[in-house]
């Protein structure tokens, strides 16, 4: 797990980040919604906690896409030299 963390840790970092201002909107939004306290932030740690998820899942194939385009203009460099 650790190996996994600091593996991570940027992508951990941001997730984590993004975590705090959903939670802290979507707790806004509920209230707003609501004016119920317990209903707005029972909502606010669900909807938030599984777009983390998500959202670390999603920043991962983006990352993966990056690199797989990164390789193939390098072969394509290395083509146009030989």
């Amino acid at each position: 797990m650790a190996n996994f963390a600091r593996a991570n840790l940027p992508t951990l970092k941001k997730t984590a980040s993004y975590y705090l201002v959903h939670i802290t909107v979507a707790a806004g939004v509920a209230y707003a919604v609501t004016g119920d306290l317990l209903m707005s932030f029972t909502l606010s740690l669900l909807e938030p906690t599984v777009q983390a998820f998500a959202f670390f899942f999603h920043e991962k194939v983006w990352e993966r896409a990056a690199q797989g385009v990164a390789t193939q203009a390098s072969g394509a460099v290395e083509a146009v030299r030989a």
